[in-house]
């Protein structure tokens, strides 16, 4: 998976703040004490977010002339026709499902008018709505998106829709900031959600649905997968691009390979290395801070686990090129790469979302043909494909159950109420963008092409 940096104590600014609901244009494409168990049962009050840290947060947006009352019509209309539980203010709740609760009607429907699904999700970090169900709720929204905006409105999308900060692209530069805006928050932030082997993309488990105690064998399933597409074994020449917490390296290890792997996030680099002499294995891994276009060497296998997500489609043809130039003669290429539609990939690929302005500034879901295209031109072909999406779904309920259950140690590490709202919606959100079938996830094993 590829949050802000920042703390309660960190100001920023609110045009460099940093994986939909947008990258589902409405879930794009995933806590703690403010967070309501039962519909309506925690006023908007008690959570104040800090203005100086969370500016467009704490603050709703002025109302636009007609945006405001339109939301509260288009957005009414929708969720009257689908299955939810709606409660505004103090009026009764109407309709059945997953609860959606606006503590503040007026605050919720400026935000959607000004900002759309930024709006939606600044809102809900405000605490000016909750849900008894957020990934339910999420699903339904997420399975009928194409409900909130009347097919005539659709075709204008480029009129209204934000364009993405120059800031967040790809460039080597720009690279190094967005990640670690992303993986360089804490790496004790992320002990608390993931598993032993430390590892943050999908698992793939023996069956569904999935058990918290079979994480770990569940990723190291995942991870077997992957070194078995690329053939890793004694003596294999290994590179991965996007080391995360070193444990695919590690495994590659103990398998006998030699492995060269690649991080942007100093944090992560730290953990690998220290990890690899732990086991034991650090003279076969071999940790660097590297951006994937300054590769040198060729490799037996090459092997990357949902890190095109951040590359922007930009620079999809430079990554494919390195990938295609790292491979030894008869090499393989074995990657993990979450996808989605082409023609909603198309529509978020210059779009300004709720996640690229919080979560993963530069980061892009590709479509599996986007992914097909490019490494054609690159001189690659792909041999298999195969798809786990429930098995995401299943890891991100983990991850989210396991970090709202410990939000009080999220807390002491620093992170305010503001930061777990929207990390449990990160959670939530991606986690229904899988359940809605709007996202999948694929390894894909690749070879040179024939000539």
């Amino acid at each position: 998976m590829t949050l802000s940096t920042h703390r309660a104590s960190d100001p920023v600014d609110a045009t460099a703040t940093v994986g939909a609901l947008d990258t589902v244009d409405v879930l794009h494409t995933a806590g703690g004490p403010d967070t309501v168990g039962a519909l309506g049962t925690v006023p908007a009050a008690r959570h104040a977010p800090d203005a100086a840290a969370w500016p467009d947060v704490a603050c709703p947006p002025p109302a636009r002339f007609g945006h405001t009352a339109a939301a509260r019509l288009l957005v009414g209309r929708a969720l009257s026709g689908l299955p939810v539980r709606l409660r505004l203010g103090d009026a009764p709740a109407t309709g059945r499902g997953p609860g959606l609760q606006v503590h503040r009607p007026d605050a919720f429907f400026r935000r959607i008018g000004s900002q759309g699904l930024i709006g939606f999700g600044e809102s809900y970090m405000a605490g000016e709505w909750d849900s008894d169900d957020l990934p339910g709720l999420l699903t339904v929204l997420a399975s009928h998106i194409d409900d909130f905006v009347p097919a005539p409105l659709r075709s204008l999308r480029g009129a209204w829709a934000r364009r993405r900060p120059r800031t967040h692209r790809n460039s080597v530069v720009g690279a190094r900031e967005n990640i670690r805006r992303h993986y360089d928050l804490s790496n004790e932030l992320f002990e608390l959600f993931l598993d032993e082997t430390m590892t943050y993309s999908s698992a793939v488990f023996p069956s569904l649905p999935a058990r918290a105690d079979g994480l770990a064998a569940a990723q190291h399933h995942k991870i077997d997968r992957l070194l078995d597409l690329a053939a890793v074994g004694p003596g294999t020449r290994l590179l991965e691009i996007g080391t995360g917490w070193g444990e695919l390296a590690l495994r590659a290890a103990a398998r006998g390979a030699d492995v060269v792997t690649l991080t942007l996030s100093t944090r992560q680099r730290d953990l690998a290395v220290r990890r690899a002499a732990d086991a034991g294995l650090a003279h076969r891994v071999d940790v660097r801070l590297c951006d994937y276009r300054d590769i040198t060497g060729t490799y037996d296998a090459v092997v990357s686990v949902e890190m095109i997500e951040a590359v922007g489609a930009d620079f999809w043809p430079a990554y494919f090129s390195a990938l295609r130039g790292a491979l030894a003669p008869g090499g393989r290429v074995a990657l993990q790469a979450i996808t989605m539609p082409h023609a909603r990939m198309l529509n978020t690929n210059r779009t300004h979302t709720w996640i690229s302005k919080y979560v993963f500034p530069g980061g892009l879901i590709p479509s599996r043909r986007a992914i097909a295209e490019n490494a054609a031109r690159a001189g690659l072909r792909t041999v298999a494909d195969h798809g786990y999406g429930e098995h995401y779904a299943e890891t991100l309920r983990l991850w989210r159950e396991r970090f709202t259950d410990r939000s009080h140690e999220v807390e002491a590490l620093g992170f305010d109420a503001t930061f777990r709202r929207m990390w449990e919606l990160y959670l939530a959100y991606s986690e229904a963008g899988f359940r809605s079938h709007y996202l999948d996830v694929r390894q894909v094993l690749m070879r040179e092409s024939v000539r």
